[in-house]
């Protein structure tokens, strides 16, 4: 079932120290200053924060969900999804660990221990 991006927003702003923003016109979610998910105008697709030593590698394995970012974005740790091509776990995993890379390791051990917690 594809993913909405009123999904991804709810798991975006359920973790800790983020917020949205409209920049441009588009919607994204920071820590502070550092954006970890955007989406497309058209809000079917998503780019997140995603290691740049991987980034080709999950393209070429499954080149119907990623796709590369734009050409100015490139130089980032950044991927772009479409959002209709993965499930609620998936893009749960995804923004977790885009935001993972914004914040400090306290911050994501302490969000990953009251995930635990019953």
């Amino acid at each position: 079932m594809a993913v909405t991006s009123d999904e991804v927003r709810t798991v975006a702003l359920s973790l800790p120290r983020a917020y949205e923003a409209l920049v441009r016109d588009r919607v994204k979610f920071r820590v502070g200053r550092i954006v970890f998910l955007a989406f497309s105008p058209d809000e079917q697709s998503m780019g997140i924060g995603f290691p740049k030593e991987q980034r080709l590698d999950a393209i070429a394995a499954e080149p119907d969900k990623f796709h590369l970012p734009r050409p100015s974005d490139m130089r980032y740790n950044w991927i772009r999804v479409h959002l209709d091509a993965i499930d609620h776990d998936e893009m749960h995993e995804l923004v977790v660990e885009a935001w993972c890379l914004c914040v400090s390791k306290r911050t994501a051990a302490e969000y990953f221990e009251a995930q635990q917690q019953p």
